[in-house]
């Protein structure tokens, strides 16, 4: 392929039918059968962190409705009116960006043309994203347009800072909350595309890509094609590891073991070690607190104590070091001396560990009390 054909792997494997959407099933199968029921509202608003599938699914949306024979939810992707909605040149399908696309004469401008009947589809289908970039005024010469929307006429909203959008736009949309994606199902996908790209990457680097993408699956496909650029052929787990400064999961394990044990100087010399070689300290401090968090858990599911960090550990003492780690989040993030806040918030989650709440103290001594007394009445 020529350079000027050549595509981002993030638009080539981005998702065209119902099918290829991974980690969104409680948002698939709603439209699905929305569309087989014959009962979809006027307006949708998508919901959720940046790569998880919003304008995609209002694309894929939006071809269900004007496919020819539609609305179908299984619809032909080599059906021209399917193509022209994929390339945007389908006249019924109208993509706006609300960060440009925010001030109110432009949305009286579309409550102009949503006026009139769809030209190619059986709907005029107004897909607008970042909808919370839309001003004040703006949201209000559309919420007329939601109150008594033409039959022709379906809105699909999408955006990541939901607080932000008025309350009477939500009330008047079917909500959509899309999830992180899982970082097994993030590295499963990956998989699949490096195996059709021939490329060779090991299970710990698709790992290690899942678990730096966030739960965003176009940040994994991003990643995944910075790395083929970087490696070629071949991907192995110290690849990654080295572009984007991480630290391996069994580094984190082992600085985790460190915490939970008190080894104040196991941690110090883990940290020198993980700084020397360039580790990224701000990722290596959530990497700890999502592995301290899952012993929290388990010790929750356990009835109270977990030895998952290496040592036996009460939910107590786990949530005072998670709480310890959290706390100095800020500190580590922007602060000057990076390393040293990163060192003083693992010996401070240390000693918070190893507190103990004074309630449970004084429910401890008053047991013992309580039992002392007893045992004089029987002496």
């Amino acid at each position: 392929m020529s350079a000027s054909g050549y595509q981002v792997l993030a638009r080539k494997w981005r998702p065209q039918t119902f099918a290829d959407v991974v980690g969104q099933d409680h948002v698939v199968r709603t439209l699905r059968n929305a569309i087989a029921r014959n009962r979809i509202p006027h307006a949708y608003i998508f919901v959720g962190p940046r790569g998880t599938g919003k304008t995609s699914l209002a694309r894929i949306f939006a071809k269900a409705l004007n496919c020819t024979g539609g609305p179908k939810a299984d619809f032909d992707p080599a059906d021209p009116a399917v193509v022209a909605i994929q390339e945007g040149s389908h006249l019924d399908v109208i993509e706006i960006d609300g960060a440009s696309n925010n001030s109110v004469e432009q949305v009286r401008e579309l409550r102009e043309t949503a006026r009139y009947t769809p030209a190619q589809g059986k709907f005029k289908v107004y897909i607008i994203d970042e909808v919370h970039m839309l001003s004040t005024q703006a949201f209000n010469a559309l919420l007329k347009t939601l109150e008594e929307p033409p039959e022709h006429v379906k809105f699909v909203f999408a955006t990541t800072e939901v607080q932000k959008v008025l309350p009477t736009i939500l009330s008047r949309c079917q909500r959509f909350d899309l999830k992180p994606i899982a970082p097994d199902v993030i590295a499963a996908r990956l998989k699949l595309i490096a195996a059709d790209e021939k490329v060779k990457i090991d299970a710990a680097a698709l790992a290690c890509i899942a678990r730096l993408a966030d739960g965003g699956l176009r940040d994994a496909q991003s990643i995944l094609d910075q790395m083929i650029a970087f490696c070629g052929g071949e991907i192995a787990e110290a690849d990654v590891l080295d572009v984007y400064g991480l630290v391996s999961a069994g580094k984190v394990a082992e600085l985790a073991a460190a915490v939970a044990a008190g080894d104040h100087r196991r941690i110090v010399g883990l940290v020198d070690e993980c700084d020397e070689a360039g580790r990224d300290l701000v990722r290596l401090l959530t990497d700890l607190q999502t592995l301290v968090r899952a012993a929290l858990l388990e010790s929750i599911a356990a009835g109270g104590k977990t030895d998952r960090l290496g040592t036996t550990l009460t939910t107590e003492q786990v949530t005072r070091l998670l709480d310890g780690l959290r706390e100095g989040e800020g500190s580590v993030k922007l602060g000057l001396a990076e390393k040293i806040n990163f060192e003083v918030t693992l010996l401070k989650a240390v000693e918070a560990s190893r507190a103990r709440a004074i309630d449970s103290l004084i429910k401890e001594l008053a047991a013992l009390g309580e039992e002392t007394d007893s045992e004089k009445k029987k002496g």
